[in-house]
């Protein structure tokens, strides 16, 4: 044991000259495309975690490599092949990346249902209180760990890995001590750019003992980008939408990132606003949104109903928000009687980016309009809820947090 804490702390030595050298070249990203080959990972009805986790990850870098011209982006795959974990993790440490991301898809057992994204971070799980998180974690934990099952000289490689004994705990928290805070600070900057781009529902920033992250000698995180076992879930993980929405978020969480760890950049990076949808479909699925301004301050019913109500009864800047909940975009006005409507004859219309989106509901209770939208998702399962102050739409977060602030004051 004396013996192994000792190579420990050469290890983190080592890694310190590592990122020294770091410094003097391109920032190198690392993505792994998780499982693989033989390696399915979770399963859905019409789609396999290796083949989205890959598509993700292709498209995670193409967008770093298109917008970063002084970052190097290094693939763990690009092919339908299977690596073992200490590869994923090797072939970062040998490219001395600066950063290492590992995207996978979630899943639950037959008969659960969940929707969100989350993010791990190396650390010590949180496996005392909250029972029900304590579960969670340690079921990613062992999900994404039981890949060293399909090993070949897997004890070899992890010397005996149980991500539960107390040994194991100690060493991992050895070895990343150095990397945990900018791990952490990753995992918060994709979270919440993430889910601001996607609309997924937050499932928050977790740690645990994930070997892939274990093994990577620089700041790691993991992504679990949604349930696979969910079928709404899985069929937004299968869209382009998605995959541009995921993009859009992760770049923006590695530019923050970037700036922040590594200021010494060459080009003034910007985050990438939301992209204008070319065809009529439904958005997004969460009650999240992001914070793009809209074109025009013009509020005006849907054409599909000439006797709904307008929405003239906006506040002012200085008043409350006042939410709603979006069912659907267009580019173009929808007619009356639209098969897109379903029916609704109280839906109103804002303009964004050169797109239409149709809402319903307007009030500055947000109990009310979380209830609209519980009542309208038998039709419109991607309806979300957004918020405006007078005509300026913003950040449904900020929303929330300043109703039940105000809420608290009455």
């Amino acid at each position: 044991m004396i013996y192994r804490r000792l190579t420990t702390i050469l290890v983190i030595l080592l890694s310190l000259v590592l990122s020294v050298d770091a410094a003097q070249k391109n920032f190198t990203l690392c993505i792994d495309a998780g499982h693989g080959g033989h390696d399915a990972g979770a399963v859905g009805k019409i789609s396999k975690e290796k083949a989205l986790a890959l598509r993700y990850a292709l498209a995670f870098g193409q967008m770093i490599e298109r917008n970063c011209p002084d970052v190097r982006v290094v693939y763990t795959r690009k092919t339908d092949r299977f690596l073992e974990l200490w590869q994923r993790a090797e072939i970062a440490n040998k490219a001395k990346a600066d950063l290492f991301v590992s995207v996978h898809i979630n899943s639950l057992p037959k008969g659960h249902i969940a929707r969100g994204y989350q993010t791990y971070a190396l650390g010590r799980s949180r496996r005392d209180g909250n029972k029900q998180g304590y579960i969670e974690n340690l079921e990613v934990a062992k999900r994404e760990n039981s890949v060293i099952l399909y090993e070949k000289d897997y004890k070899q490689h992890y010397e005996g890995f149980d991500p539960n004994s107390p040994e194991s705990n100690i060493l991992f928290e050895l070895i990343q001590d150095k990397n945990m805070e900018n791990s952490i600070q990753l995992a918060k900057f994709m979270q919440k750019n993430i889910c601001s781009a996607t609309g997924r529902q937050d499932k928050g920033v977790h740690q645990d003992n994930l070997c892939v992250l274990r093994k990577a000698s620089m700041p790691a995180c993991l992504l679990e980008l949604g349930f696979i076992s969910t079928p709404d879930e899985e069929q937004y993980l299968n869209s382009d939408r998605a995959v541009q929405q995921y993009s859009r978020g992760f770049y923006n969480a590695f530019v923050a990132y970037k700036n922040k760890v590594a200021p010494g950049i060459k080009v003034p990076y910007k985050p990438i606003a939301e992209q204008p949808e070319e065809r009529v479909k439904p958005e997004k699925p969460a009650d999240q949104t992001d914070q793009q301004k809209p074109d025009s301050a013009e509020k005006r019913p849907a054409p599909a109903d000439t006797s709904a109500k307008p929405e003239a009864a906006e506040p002012a800047v200085d008043s409350a928000p006042v939410f709603k909940v979006q069912i659907l975009t267009s580019g173009n006005v929808l007619k009356p009687g639209n098969r897109l409507l379903k029916g609704r004859t109280d839906v109103s219309y804002y303009r964004e980016g050169g797109i239409y989106k149709y809402t319903v509901g307007a009030s500055t209770n947000y109990q009310e309009i979380y209830q609209l939208r519980k009542e309208v998702l038998p039709k419109f399962p991607e309806a979300f809820i957004i918020a405006f102050r007078g005509d300026k739409k913003m950040n449904v977060n900020d929303a929330i947090q300043e109703y039940k602030k105000n809420k608290r004051k009455k």
